[in-house]
């Protein structure tokens, strides 16, 4: 598959990050011109002063990696990290409250922070290492109604948790696809093979840690 580079956010979200990690990751984007960096929102402003000109998307995480903020910090949240530069913001969903049934709630969640994101396309996390299938449909129809761009699987962060899988992506892209939402996956992508799978499943987007050996 040819321009795998240009389906791939390269991601740093480790709580322990350096100077240096951060350096790392801005000089591997920038000689392999992938998608877009993923980064907290605290690393935005050095993100954009260091990718400037270069074209590479710099993407952020809002209400990471629980996504059990309220829904006014996440908003607010949302209007630092577009203000700061963001160009594309990962929300995490509300898993308690998609679990309770509290449709309304998760709806209003996404709401408010897609109206804060303004023209930043807005990706919602769905944590799918804790949701059914049933579960996942339930979610990508409620970002469905609150207009979200792109469901996205996982932070990455759940304890034992896969990630990714081909299945998921499939329920995920059949129930958003028709639409006008992407998806993107992430979570557990660590090779060439891994990435190829879930492109063809229906993924528009990578995150993934391992984006130079995917490309290499």
């Amino acid at each position: 598959m040819e321009n795998l580079n240009k389906h791939i956010e390269h991601t740093l979200l480790k709580q322990d990050a350096t100077k240096e990690d951060f350096e790392k990751l801005f000089k591997e984007a920038k000689e392999h011109n992938f998608l877009g960096v993923c980064i907290n929102p605290a690393y935005i402003k050095m993100a954009k002063q260091e990718l400037r000109d270069s074209g590479i998307k710099v993407v952020t995480v809002i209400g990471f990696p629980l996504g059990a903020n309220k829904t006014e910090v996440k908003a607010f949240e949302t209007s630092c990290a577009v203000a700061d530069g963001a160009d594309e913001v990962d929300m995490v969903i509300n898993v308690t409250a998609l679990k309770n049934k509290d449709y309304d709630y998760v709806r209003e969640d996404i709401k408010a922070v897609k109206i804060a994101a303004k023209d930043a396309p807005l990706k919602v996390i769905l944590e799918t290492d804790l949701l059914t299938k049933d579960e996942i449909k339930k979610a990508c129809e409620i970002c469905i109604e609150a207009k979200a761009d792109f469901v996205k699987t996982s932070t990455g962060f759940v304890k034992n948790g896969v990630g990714a899988k081909e299945e998921d992506v499939k329920l995920m892209y059949e129930t958003v696809s028709p639409y006008g939402l992407k998806v993107k996956a992430s979570g557990g992508i660590r090779d060439k093979e891994a990435a190829i799978r879930m492109l063809e499943a229906g993924a528009e987007r990578l995150g993934t840690s391992s984006g130079v050996k995917i490309v290499s």
